[in-house]
């Protein structure tokens, strides 16, 4: 399935009155079960950075985990980096009407030629590492633009059923991931190689979850990617279907999974 033309679309939707973009965001808040992993880990986080603190949003997509991170702590200076151009700009846009300019600095970046420098205190990946092959290269860049004892917070599909791959014959849902999904001995290695230590990882999108993310992700994408009419028919879906998910995505949070389609990664230069 193609993922990138639909988030085209919805950017091109959500360019306009700033409230918009804040309703998406917040429905994004409560819909998608990634948002809720996030939210609760950069709450710990939080703690650690009471006051000043650099932070880098790495492949900021639409900007949602941005916002939220801008208002957790207005002390916090953060900088969305993104590859796509068009997203970058309108993110821009968002954030300078809505008069975080000054805290928050968008710019077009590969993640694979991050510069070590600034040193940021916290870095954010949220399904970004399984578009990128050269995943050993980023993970040196994430480390050598840490401070010292600084963090890594990351979000991606782990190899018990990721990107909805369960067997060998099995394609990614998502046409653009060059990874299924990451085992968590292959993903603490990988972090420990380049330097990492206190490697924390945690499943997510266990049974509740992975019924959640069907319902909220996968086949409305499917839909949409046979016809844009569905673009119509897609609030009341989530009308419909916003309870059920609502419930399963408490329970995917509160729950300790022995395996999930999701690994929450937390790492420490």
């Amino acid at each position: 399935m193609q993922y990138e033309p639909i988030k085209s679309t919805l950017g091109r939707f959500l360019s306009g009155p700033v409230f918009l973009r804040k309703l998406f965001y917040c429905l994004l808040d409560l819909l998608l079960l990634r948002a809720w992993h996030v939210k609760r880990a950069l709450r710990r986080l939080r703690r650690e950075y009471p006051g000043e603190a650099s932070v880098l949003d790495a492949g900021s997509g639409f900007g949602q985990y941005t916002w939220r991170m801008s208002r957790m702590n207005r002390n916090w200076k953060i900088k969305a980096v993104d590859i796509n151009r068009e997203q970058v700009e309108e993110c821009r846009k968002f954030f300078q009407a809505a008069g975080l300019s000054g805290r928050v600095v968008c710019e077009t970046a590969d993640l694979t030629r991050l510069s070590g420098n600034p040193r940021y205190d916290l870095i954010l990946s949220v399904d970004v590492m399984e578009h990128i092959r050269e995943d050993d290269l980023v993970f040196r860049n994430f480390f050598n633009s840490l401070s010292d004892n600084g963090y890594l917070l990351m979000l991606t599909p782990s190899d018990k059923g990721g990107s909805d791959v369960h067997n060998a014959s099995d394609a990614s849902f998502i046409d653009e991931h060059v990874r299924n999904g990451y085992g968590t001995v292959e993903i603490s290695h990988k972090l420990a190689s380049a330097g990492f230590r206190n490697i924390e990882i945690r499943y997510t999108y266990g049974i509740p979850g992975d019924i959640s993310w069907r319902l909220s992700m996968k086949y409305p994408v499917r839909m949409l990617n046979r016809s844009g009419l569905f673009f119509i028919i897609l609030p009341f879906w989530y009308i419909l279907i916003f309870p059920f998910a609502f419930i399963l995505n408490t329970f995917d949070l509160c729950l300790r999974h022995k395996q999930g389609t999701g690994l929450l990664v937390l790492a420490q230069k």
